[in-house]
This record gives structure tokens, C-alpha cells and sequence, in this order.
């Protein structure tokens, strides 16, 4: 009798505990079943750990102990004479702790969100979402569960710093073989860790520049706002600075994004979406936010990253705070007056010819929309990016076939997005020194030019300065270099091909890509190219060079003006600041002697923030140009120099050529350069004594260092009349 009532009693007790224990777990919040559920993902816990696990809970069958009831109106709390025995631990390492458990633990109660599921039925993909401290971080797996936890090691890469390695590594799956302490100066543990916004930069670069007292950054004697780039040994003008002490990297926002900092700073910030735009392989995102009733603009390939370039620019522009960025990914500031801060003025040059591009070929859907290269220049005249103009927008990647070269100068012979925004540009330049044929004052005005206080001549006037921007490095030297291989940067350069850094280089006709100048027979001649000698263009890089030299007007509007040049080259993807700088002007920085007005342009060099994917595929044919006041594109073919019915480009010598001689009819009294009419294009080309000095110290400057020979045209194209 006394046994059947205590086995009822036992079975009750049984049955009360577990509705206890479901009542307890139905309670639990999401977040905490989650992090149950995630214990043993990525096999972190081995069978032997669960074992152990289960021998030291009380009521677990493990262990061999013999289970005590509770007893009756205790409701399961320990105030009982039946007390289970303490049992001794079983010895064993610690577990780690997984991204997701370490999360709940630094920030409890987050809620995960399925943002999407996708792929099919027997291969998944489900996208999790997790916003901490303002930031949405997405995840993506085959199970919610894992991709929950890619959700939670984005989210701790962010913000979170670790005390040791160790226990960094196995919070994000991965393994240390050796100790190193996450808190020291030397930045030698993956920079990916912590950060997903900007990679730190390595300690053992000599060209990385510390910080001076008063928050710019030196080298060479000259003071920048922001770290210069790294130059290459072989030319560099004065030996290279030692490396500065660790202690000079060290950094309270180390390891934190720029949203982070900033609502340090300024807590409860409020971020806008302002715009969305770009096609759909680049798409681009821009985001805003005040702070101190100044508003800063950011963009990006998606919000998040948007909104961290927002944060930058008010670090920027408030507080004078750079977040580390490796030294080849820097922009590397102009010489001179500096109107904007670089990544700023970058990124919205970039935005406005996307922009601009997108609007003319009707959100990208026009036929003409297809492209290799994009290009724009845009003008600013002040302190205000927002007041910028995009003054032309371009494409194209090819050169004309020989044999259609014209003797009339009817033809485009080099159709590259760059070479064309350039013309383009001229043909505005010309339009705004028109306003001067009148005597309306009003009407002079209106033009970017001003007249010279001797009156011999026009200037640009102050604080106009033009911006290009090419949507990838332009061909030639400054994209000759592989831009995924990581580290050269820091051990100098070791390329089997080095030597040929800086080389002159040529595109070949109907083909893309360069190849180096010959040594000798750099002489095209008229009937070779048509007996079928392959026609030679200088590359673009080579051009731009010169434009650093000569200026970008060109002979003839140097009749007009002085040399005029680019404030700011801005690339939208492939962006080295080594190659590119050597490219530009380090490999001519040794040119002597250049006639008073000229002198080597180091125009501001940088990427943007969002870079642009790169686009396999057969590029086009055709190149597209459009200048502000024309109504729509004029579409080129680029082996014909022409349209597709055969008529001349409004960007052709031909008819910029009829410009100049009207203007320098009508203008003829207050010219620069004093010389008779002359009867030929060659001829005005020539007159332009200056100029033609400059160029053929440029020329001379290439061959000095050892870089080849400039290829020229055939003399032929260029001795044409314009009928009376």
C-alpha cells in the first residue's frame, strides 16, 4: 500500500516538472532560443562534450546517480530534505563561445529577421537580418540558423574587440596557431576582422605617414590634409622618410566604423535616404546626415556603406579624423589650392557624370547606354560641390581603322571615352570665349573667362576648376598592374616587368589594350597606314601626362589662354594610387626647363567609394559624347571617326578648327599669340611657339628616363584649308 501511493506520488512530481520546465521554455524570448539552438552549430560541441554536459545537471540520466524525488508543495524549488548530490566536474576545455552566443551576450534581446529565401527547393539560400546599434546587418546560409550566424559575425565585426585572438577567431569559426594580443599597436592580425569598412593600413610601410600635431600629414616637406600615397623608389625625388614608431598608428577608433565614431560623438543622429541611381550592376545608394546644421552626403553599393561615408565626411570636415585605408587605396591630394576634401569631391564628381549618363540615355535604357568606359568632366566654381555642372559625358574604347583616316580632318581618329570628353570640353571652352564677340557686357559676363589685366588674353575665372572622371584607369601605364594581388605595396616592387613601369605605350587599331613603343620608326607615314601598317595611337595615359604638361586646351585655344588644367583625375574603379601617380607625373618629375606659363600638373588623384564593377563582355563600337547646351548624344562609329550616315562629328578637327578661325577673326586684337592669318590647320597648330616648346620638353623628358618615343600621326592629316 505504502509502495503504490509513493510511485503515484513519484509519477505526479514527474509529470508537475515537466509542465514547469515547458511553461519555462514556451517563455523564452526568440533571441535566447536561437542562441540554445546555435550551441552546436559548425560540430562545436564533440559527443564527449555533450556527455559531459549532461552528467553535471541535476536530474540528467547521465552520471549512474540514483534520481530523488522532489517533495509534494515544494513546486520544484530547492527547499527540500531531498538535496541531489553535488557531483564532482568532469576535467575538459572550455567550449568557445559561437558569433551568435557572443552577440546575445553583449547585446540581448535582438530580434532576427528572414529578409528572403531563394535558389531552389534541395539548395536554399535564406538571408537573416540583425540591426545593432542602428546598423541592419544581413546573413545569408544554407538553414536560418547558419545564416543567422553570418548575421551575428558581420554584426560583431563591426564594433566588437576582442580581448585576445584566440577567442576572436573561434567567435568567428576560425583558428590561431599563434597568441597575439588584439590591443597592441602593431596591426598584425586580418584587418577583416573588425572592420568592413576601410582595410588598416600595414606598420610596415615606409610611405604611410603619420599624423602631426595639428592633424595633417606630411611628406617630403609638404603638408597634405589628408595621407599621401606611396611613391615608387626608382621615382622618387628625395629619400624616403623612415617608418614612423607603432605607437604613431595607434588609434581610440581603431577597430570601429565611422557610424559608430561619429554617434560617439554626436549620439541620436538621424540618417536620410536621399537618392538611389546607377545601373544594375553598379548601383548606387546615397545617404545623408546632419550634424552640427552642416548636412553630409555619403554613397555607396548599398545603404550601410552609404551611410558610413556620410559619417566620414562629417569626421572629415568636423573633426579632422581619416579612418586608416591602405596607402595604395588613398587619394593623393593636389598641389596648390584645395577647395574640397578629396573623397568628398570624388565621389560626387562621380555621382553627377553617372547621373547625367543615366539621364541623356533614359535610365540606362537607350541602345547607345552600352559601354566599356565611361567619362565626364565637371566644372566647380567655389567651395559648394553641390553648385558642380558636368560640362560633357562620354564612352568608348576604340581607335579608327587606318584606312579611314581623313585628310580634311573630318574624322575622329581616337574615339576613348577620355580623349573625347577632352575634345568636348574644348568645344565648350569655345563656346564660352563666343560670349566675347559682342560688346554686351552683360554677355561677357556670363563666360567662365575673364579678360587679362594686360588685355592680351583670357583666364579662367577664380576658383573654376575642372574634374575628370573616368569610370576605370585609363589605358596605358596606369593600368598595367594586377589589382588583386595584395602586398607589393609593402616589400617594394618585385615584378618580373618592373622595368617597364612608366614605358610610352600605344593602342593598336581595332583592337583593345596597349603595347610598348617601338625604339626606333616611331614615324607614321600617310601611305603606309593605307598599304596596311597597323595606324598607332598613344595611349591614354600618355595623353593625360601630357595634358599635365601642356595643359589640356591644346594649340590652338592657347592663342586665347594660358595653359589650362585638371584640378582632380577621379577613377570609378581600378584605382592604384602608385601606378596612377607614376603615370600621371612621377615618371616625368626629372622635365627641365619648360617655358614660363607651363609647368607639371599633380592634379588630386582618387577613387570613389563605391567602385564600379568591372564588365566582361565585347565592347561596343560606337562612342558617345554630349556637351551641356546639346540636345541629346551624337553617337560615333568608332572605326569610321564618323556617324553611321558617314557625316563629320561635331567634335571633329574639321569643325572645331571653323570655330577657332571665327573666334580669332573677331578677337584678333587681343590674342596672346600675334601672327598672320594662317592658311592652314598645320600652320595655327605651329605658330603656337610655346606650346610646342613645352611639348617637345615633355618629349624630350620621356626619352631622358628611358621610356621611349613619342609616336606621331601621319603629317598629312592635319594640312587642310577650310573652304572660302
Amino acid at each position: 500500500m505504502t509502495e503504490g501511493r509513493t510511485g503515484a506520488r513519484l509519477v505526479r512530481n514527474q509529470q508537475r516538472l515537466l509542465t514547469i520546465a515547458g511553461d519555462e521554455e514556451e517563455g523564452m524570448s526568440s533571441c535566447s532560443t536561437d542562441v540554445k539552438e546555435n550551441r552546436n552549430l559548425d560540430n562545436l560541441f564533440s559527443k564527449e562534450g555533450a556527455a559531459a554536459e549532461a552528467a553535471q545537471l541535476p536530474n540528467g540520466s547521465a552520471g549512474g546517480g540514483k534520481k530523488r524525488p522532489l517533495e509534494e508543495g515544494n513546486n520544484g524549488h530547492a527547499h527540500s530534505k531531498y538535496r541531489p548530490k553535488k557531483r564532482k566536474k568532469i576535467p575538459g576545455p572550455i567550449l568557445p563561445k559561437n558569433a551568435l552566443m557572443q552577440l546575445n551576450e553583449i547585446k540581448p534581446g535582438l530580434q532576427y529577421k528572414l529578409l528572403s529565401q531563394t535558389g531552389p527547393v534541395h539548395a536554399p539560400v535564406f538571408v537573416m537580418t540583425v540591426e545593432v546599434n542602428g546598423q541592419l546587418f544581413e546573413g545569408s546560409g544554407p538553414t536560418k540558423k547558419k545564416a543567422k550566424l553570418n548575421a551575428a559575425e558581420k554584426a560583431l565585426r563591426s564594433f566588437v574587440q576582442f580581448p585576445n585572438a584566440s577567442e576572436a577567431h573561434m567567435a568567428m569559426g576560425r583558428t590561431l596557431s599563434v597568441h597575439t594580443d588584439f590591443t597592441s599597436d602593431q596591426a598584425d592580425f586580418p584587418d577583416m576582422l573588425f572592420n568592413g569598412f576601410e582595410t588598416s593600413a600595414p606598420t610596415d610601410d615606409p610611405f604611410y605617414l603619420a599624423s602631426n600635431s595639428n592633424g595633417s600629414f606630411s611628406s617630403l616637406g609638404i603638408e597634405y590634409p589628408l595621407l599621401a600615397s606611396p611613391v615608387p623608389n626608382c621615382l622618387a625625388q628625395a629619400p624616403a622618410p623612415p617608418p614612423p614608431p607603432p605607437a604613431a598608428f595607434a588609434s581610440p577608433t581603431s577597430g570601429k566604423n565611422p557610424v559608430m565614431i561619429l554617434n560617439e560623438l554626436r549620439p541620436g543622429l538621424k540618417y536620410d535616404f536621399v537618392s538611389e541611381s546607377g545601373e544594375s550592376h553598379a548601383k548606387n545608394f546615397v545617404m545623408s546626415v546632419t550634424v552640427d546644421a552642416q548636412n553630409f552626403q555619403g554613397s555607396g553599393r548599398n545603404k550601410k556603406l552609404a551611410k558610413a561615408r556620410a559619417a566620414q565626411a562629417a569626421l572629415s570636415a568636423l573633426f579632422n579624423m581619416q579612418l586608416d585605408q591602405a596607402p595604395s587605396r588613398q587619394p593623393i591630394p593636389r598641389e596648390g589650392l584645395q577647395l574640397h576634401l578629396p573623397q568628398v569631391l570624388a565621389d560626387a564628381v562621380s555621382r553627377l557624370v553617372v547621373d547625367k549618363f543615366s539621364e541623356l540615355t533614359e535610365n540606362f535604357t537607350s541602345p547607345h547606354a552600352r559601354r566599356k568606359v565611361l567619362a565626364g568632366i565637371v566644372m566647380t566654381t567655389g567651395t559648394d560641390v553641390k553648385e558642380a555642372q558636368v560640362i560633357c559625358v562620354s564612352t568608348g574604347t576604340k581607335c579608327i581603322n587606318g584606312e579611314y583616316m581623313s585628310d580634311r580632318g573630318l574624322a575622329l581618329n581616337d574615339c576613348h571615352a577620355e580623349i573625347v570628353a577632352r575634345r568636348s570640353l574644348i568645344r565648350y571652352l569655345y563656346s564660352e570665349l563666343e560670349h566675347f564677340l559682342g560688346h554686351n557686357k552683360e554677355e561677357h559676363q556670363k563666360s567662365v573667362f575673364t579678360r587679362c589685366d594686360n588685355k592680351h588674353g583670357f583666364k579662367l575665372k577664380e576658383n573654376v576648376q575642372f574634374h575628370l572622371y573616368i569610370s576605370t584607369s585609363p589605358c596605358g601605364d596606369a593600368r598595367i598592374f594586377s589589382p588583386h594581388e595584395a602586398g607589393v605595396e609593402d616589400q617594394g616592387d618585385r615584378h618580373p616587368n618592373r622595368k617597364a613601369r612608366g614605358q610610352l605605350r600605344t593602342k593598336i587599331e581595332s583592337g583593345e589594350g596597349t603595347i610598348p613603343v617601338r625604339s626606333s620608326n616611331t614615324i607614321q607615314t600617310w601611305d603606309g597606314v593605307l598599304q596596311g601598317e597597323r595606324l598607332l595611337t598613344m595611349s591614354c595615359s600618355d595623353k593625360i601626362a601630357r595634358w599635365n604638361v601642356v595643359g589640356f586646351q591644346g594649340s590652338l585655344m592657347s592663342y586665347f589662354t594660358e595653359p589650362i588644367y585638371f584640378s582632380s583625375i577621379i577613377l570609378g574603379s581600378l584605382y592604384h594610387a602608385d601606378h596612377l601617380s607614376r603615370a600621371m607625373y612621377q615618371r616625368i618629375t626629372e622635365i627641365e626647363d619648360l617655358p614660363q606659363s607651363f609647368t607639371l600638373n599633380r592634379p588630386l588623384l582618387s577613387g570613389i567609394s563605391n567602385a564600379e564593377a568591372r564588365q566582361p563582355g565585347k565592347a561596343p563600337n560606337f562612342s558617345v559624347n554630349w556637351t551641356v547646351g546639346d540636345q541629346g548624344l551624337e553617337v560615333v562609329n568608332a572605326t569610321t571617326g564618323k556617324d553611321d550616315l558617314g557625316r563629320p562629328s561635331r567634335l571633329c578637327k574639321h569643325v572645331l578648327y571653323s570655330r577657332w578661325v571665327r573666334l580669332h577673326c573677331k578677337l584678333s586684337q587681343t590674342l596672346r599669340i600675334q601672327t598672320a592669318k594662317p592658311s592652314t590647320y598645320h600652320e595655327a597648330k605651329q605658330a603656337a611657339a610655346e606650346y610646342h616648346e613645352a611639348k617637345q620638353t615633355l618629349i624630350k623628358a620621356f626619352h631622358k628616363a628611358g621610356l621611349g618615343a613619342w609616336v606621331k600621326k601621319p603629317i598629312e592629316q592635319d594640312q587642310f584649308a577650310l573652304a572660302t
